[in-house]
């Protein structure tokens, strides 16, 4: 069973089309049995980091969601639930985020001719070797709306980057966590290829 964490962060709709194409059904909870027992468990969202960390607080998810990267469930976070991975975000500062991998997230600084958010294509540089990648060629493109970005600590677990105006960190894998900052389930084929990957882990 695939769990997508529903914590009133939007982007569900689309999630669930994009499994239902590769014949999931998945199960849209906060219920914390349902997680701890899901075979994966996705967190998507839209939004602000720290209106985002309040609702998990006050679903009572925040120690759930630890539980099952530490009970080593594969765990996939989507655009905002990438960020919310990590320990702070320039968006809301004070306030911390999951810390199951070191890192921050930032603004992209204001540059001539590159409108925030970065919303659009682009193309990914892909390390060699990762699961989430399988089978998709370097330089493939993917679709990105965020205004914020990942400067992970630990580069090993950087699975893909991009760039827009500052090359930045596009996707992670550190055992059975992954993540993306762009759409897989906007990203035509290509993306349906990473949710694949993910769900046959």
């Amino acid at each position: 069973m695939t769990a997508v964490i529903d914590y009133d962060a939007g982007n569900l709709k689309s999630v669930e089309k994009a499994l239902a194409a590769l014949g999931e059904r998945p199960v849209f909870t906060r219920e914390p049995s349902k997680l701890l027992a899901a075979d994966r468990v996705i967190l998507p969202g839209v939004g602000a980091f720290g209106d985002a960390m309040e609702k998990l607080r006050q679903y009572g998810l925040v120690d759930v969601i630890r539980q099952v990267a530490e009970q080593g469930t594969p765990f996939l976070g989507i655009c905002l639930g990438l960020q919310l991975l990590f320990d702070s975000s320039e968006e809301s500062p004070g306030v911390s985020g999951l810390g199951l991998l070191p890192g921050r997230i930032r603004r992209f600084p204001e540059s001539a001719g590159l409108k925030i958010p970065h919303m659009g294509w682009n193309s990914l540089s892909i390390r060699p070797d990762t699961r989430l990648f399988a089978g998709i060629e370097a330089g493939a493109y993917v679709y990105f709306v965020h205004s914020y970005y990942l400067q992970a600590e630990d580069e090993t677990a950087v699975a893909a980057w991009s760039e827009y105006g500052v090359p930045f960190h596009a996707a992670v894998e550190k055992g059975n966590v992954f993540a993306c900052q762009f759409h897989p389930e906007k990203s035509s084929d290509t993306g349906l290829r990473i949710l694949e990957n993910f769900i046959r882990l």
